[in-house]
């Protein structure tokens, strides 16, 4: 059955992009090489206005994604759920292309007796529990973060543990945006762990633009680059952070 990589970009975020090109864009393209744009926007307790709501929702359809707004609180429990529902999403809609390669075009899950139509979700989980998967994390630092930092950290510590109960290899690495002197700076190279981020989160300098789209279009670049390898993660080499003081 499938035998390939599920490749996913998580971007977790707090307001507009404010800068650089347009996240939508990039969002698209990433689409067509195959990997899965998921955004988290995440709102104050305070908050009810939805300002961010569009691009939010519009970015994760242009990429193929899940978009979710969340209060602080409950962005455990949403990161792990819109990845995993992202990851079922990505796997349906491979297992759909099969079966109307071998049943004819009109034919998908959904259209399938109810018996067969089990048999075949029960292999969509079985597959979704022995995938490889990469993801890419892509945290938004502007001035507003600072309070919620915290919180994000906590968030995927918890989405690591759930994606480990896993028999399928994980993947992370993450970026921020903005950097201390770029647009976007990488700050963990490939890992399945993510216990470094407790040594990274508090060098962070949070405040200026919000380069949202020269982010995604960081994290595609780094998936499409052919000159880094990505087989087996043992996450203990001291070269998985890369730090610019």
């Amino acid at each position: 059955m499938y035998k390939g990589k599920l490749k996913q970009i998580l971007l977790i975020t707090d307001g507009y992009s404010n800068h650089g090109e347009d996240p939508l864009a990039v969002a698209s393209l990433a689409k067509e090489y195959g990997i899965t744009v998921n955004v988290i926007g995440i709102l104050d307790e305070q908050s009810k206005s939805g300002d961010g709501l569009k691009e939010i929702e519009d970015i994760a359809i242009a990429g193929g994604g899940i978009s979710q707004i969340v209060y602080s609180k409950q962005l455990s429990q949403t990161v792990q759920m819109v990845t995993r529902k992202a990851m079922t999403q990505t796997i349906q809609g491979f297992v759909n292309k099969e079966l109307k390669q071998i049943l004819g075009s009109s034919n998908s899950i959904e259209s399938l007796p109810p018996s067969k139509r089990e048999e075949v979700y029960e292999v969509v989980e079985d597959i979704g529990e022995t995938v490889s998967l990469e993801v890419i994390i892509l945290v938004d630092t502007s001035a507003s973060m600072k309070d919620k930092l915290e919180t994000v950290k906590e968030s995927l510590f918890d989405l690591q543990i759930s994606l480990n109960s896993r028999t399928g290899d994980n993947a992370f690495s993450l970026f921020i945006f903005p950097g201390k002197h770029n647009d976007v700076d990488k700050i963990l190279d490939w890992t399945p762990k993510l216990e470094k981020l407790n040594t990274i989160f508090p060098k962070l300098t949070m405040g200026g633009l919000t380069p949202t789209g020269p982010a995604l279009r960081e994290a595609l670049n780094y998936f499409n680059d052919q000159s880094y390898s990505r087989g087996k993660y043992d996450g203990d080499d001291e070269q998985s952070i890369e730090w610019a003081d």
